[in-house]
């Protein structure tokens, strides 16, 4: 995690908490972030500076709906992002890209990779603690089988057979979504 994402989700889940000053630490630290995002996209600075002062606002009326098991500036991005849509749906723009820019408007590894921590997130979420444990355990966190075994208390092939039932659960899930 970068040191931005850090301090910005510091401040975010203390303001959450009711800390007024990290919540006005948090839209200062903002303001110049949100201003250099629109002002890259927009011809107009005024408008850059009005989608600013939308999205602090946004972000003051929303945020109760941030994950606090997420990335901030994930969150932060998405809001941003649909006030700029928001927009351009406004003043009718459609707004183009050269080809050999096109690269830009792909998502970069780190919003992929949000996005399928996100999920698999919520997927685990629906299995028993236990077996989430276990899955955490050996297949995100990569221990062994016996180094899963001792921190839970169960034996090798316990955590073995835990991980392998978990996992077909998992992908019963999957398959009742598609």
């Amino acid at each position: 995690m970068s040191e931005t994402e850090t301090r910005l989700k510091a401040l975010m889940l203390a303001s959450l908490a009711g800390d007024a000053a990290s919540y006005r630490a948090l839209l200062a630290e903002l303001t110049p972030h949100l201003r250099a995002f629109f002002k890259r996209r927009l011809a107009n600075a005024a408008d850059a500076e009005d989608l600013v002062q939308e999205t602090l606002i946004a972000i003051h009326t929303k945020r109760a709906t941030y994950d606090t098991t997420m990335p901030f500036t994930a969150w932060l991005h998405a809001v941003a992002r649909y006030k700029l849509i928001d927009h351009f749906r406004r003043s009718k723009v459609r707004r183009t890209l050269p080809l050999e820019e096109a690269d830009s408007i792909f998502a970069d590894e780190d919003v992929e990779s949000v996005s399928a921590k996100r999920d698999v997130e919520q997927l685990l979420a629906k299995l028993p603690e236990s077996k989430r444990e276990l899955v955490r355990s050996v297949k995100i966190d990569g221990l062994s089988t016996a180094e899963a075994a001792e921190r839970t208390g169960l034996s090798e092939s316990g955590v073995k057979v835990g991980v392998h039932r978990a996992l077909k659960a998992l992908s019963a899930m999957i398959g009742q979504k598609q």
